[in-house]
């Protein structure tokens, strides 16, 4: 046997190595009366074997680059796959006529890939196409985390040449429900006096001369020394002999609490960010060059940003940012004629994940303020008893805590006519009612989800309802 035979039946013997029967990436491609049955494909760095039913003595491969082939007999054709692409191969007769050309598409080898997933994610049915040298997957998954999982598992076989046209099915519209909570509360206390003394030579006044800058009204009858703005202010005269005393105390205890509430609610897709902002702008004078002033505005209230993510089933991964901020007016800037005032601001941001309806509480935000100031006449405020009228004594306290509690929804949209607005319920009245009958609304409607909501009578529960 010569050397080319023995070459010859060792391909031979290779090719039906590597073409099993029933194998699911080989395929074998017979050429009929001049004609292949279909074109070639060809896994990268595998091969395939063309059969002929007519013998040909001449073949030719358009690119070498892309494919590579060798016969095995005069009716038989290797082909090995190289490199992705598209090729022409061509086959000739003994008397140099033309008995086909073969389209032969080589693209990378996914079956691997193909089992992987199946093994990976069972119960997702995700197609695996080829495009020139990358791999394209389609199809609906479940969740977010599956399509991160099989976009991942492909970037090992193709890396960065995955095209991505999957889409999430089940809902993907997450509300966010946000309520703020915020108490405040203060406490002043303050206690001064002053003195003064008259007499035909003498007149003279100390102390801290809160009220009304001075005690020397008092000794005016009726006209004490203090404005509107005063409160708990005490002014009395008395004489001995030739010399006349003023005394004014003043005392003050003050308390006041505030409470601030906000409850939005905010529908985003997967992915997508909102926004939330109940509060306003402050304008702030800017210089922009050229001894020019521009305003800009600086938003301030209860601010909500937020981004969530269905991470698989009814999990949900939240991206949040909160503040809640207000002018501070005890602290201002003036500038170029303006007056600018600070601004009192507390904010969190955070990443969570839970499940549908469940909550969260951002607490602990506290904030406590303490003041305590004690001033005194020298010498004379040490005096025991009488001294307490040479002194002046203030103490202030503020107290302030910041509750936020987020509860995220899986949502769908719904029918317009199932959701009732707060002006459902009031009609504008007609000068019948009105004038007639005192009323201030019309009559409400009595059908739809806007006659359910005006049903309720003003007297009961509305709205949200706080113990």
């Amino acid at each position: 046997m010569s050397s080319r035979s023995v070459w010859k039946a060792g391909l031979f013997a290779v090719a039906l190595f590597a073409v099993p029967s029933g194998g699911s990436w080989a395929e074998t491609l017979r050429v009929m009366q001049g004609a292949p049955t279909s074109a070639l494909n060809v896994p990268m760095n595998r091969a395939v074997v063309v059969e002929s039913d007519e013998p040909f003595a001449e073949l030719s491969i358009a690119n070498p680059g892309i494919a590579d082939i060798s016969t095995l007999s005069d009716r038989s054709i290797y082909v090995l796959g190289k490199a992705p692409g598209r090729t022409t191969l061509t086959l000739l007769s003994a008397d140099g006529r033309l008995i086909s050309n073969v389209d032969v598409h080589v693209s990378p080898d996914v079956a691997e890939f193909k089992e992987r997933l199946r093994q990976i994610l069972p119960d997702e049915p995700i197609e695996v196409r080829t495009a020139n040298d990358g791999v394209v997957l389609s199809g609906q998954v479940s969740s977010t985390a599956k399509l991160d999982r099989a976009l991942d598992l492909a970037e090992r076989y193709a890396p960065e040449r995955v095209s991505n046209l999957m889409t999430v099915g089940g809902t993907q519209q997450v509300m966010l429900k946000v309520r703020f909570a915020e108490m405040q509360r203060s406490v002043s206390k303050n206690l001064s006096s002053s003195i003064g003394i008259r007499g035909s030579n003498v007149l003279g006044a100390v102390g801290n001369f809160t009220a009304g800058g001075a005690v020397g009204g008092i000794f005016d009858k009726g006209n004490f020394p203090v404005d509107a703005d005063t409160r708990g202010a005490l002014g009395m005269t008395f004489s001995t002999g030739s010399l006349e005393f003023a005394v004014l105390l003043e005392a003050l205890e003050s308390k006041g609490m505030v409470r601030t509430l906000a409850e939005p609610n905010l529908t985003a897709l997967s992915g997508q960010e909102a926004k939330f902002l109940a509060g306003g702008e402050y304008p702030i004078p800017v210089s922009s060059g050229n001894e020019e002033i521009s305003i800009e505005y600086k938003p301030f209230g209860v601010e909500l940003n937020f981004t969530p993510t269905v991470v698989d089933g009814d999990t949900i991964n939240l991206v949040i940012n909160a503040a809640v901020s207000s002018i501070d007016t005890t602290v201002t800037l003036e500038s170029s004629g303006f007056t600018i005032n600070a601004f009192k601001r507390r904010e969190t941001s955070t990443t969570v994940e839970m499940r549908d309806g469940e909550s969260f509480a951002i607490a602990g935000l506290l904030q406590d303020d303490f003041r305590d100031l004690n001033g005194q006449v020298p010498w004379l405020g040490d005096i025991p008893v009488l001294g307490a009228l040479f002194r002046s004594a203030e103490y202030q306290r503020a107290q302030s805590e910041l509750v936020i509690i987020v509860t995220p929804h899986l949502v769908t949209a719904t029918r317009g006519e199932a959701l009732a607005l707060p002006t459902d319920r009031v009609r504008i009245p007609t000068e019948r009612d009105l004038f007639l009958f005192g009323r201030t609304s019309g009559s409400a409607p009595t059908t739809g989800a806007a006659g359910e909501v005006a049903r309720q009578d003003f007297s009961g529960s509305y709205g949200y309802v706080m113990e």
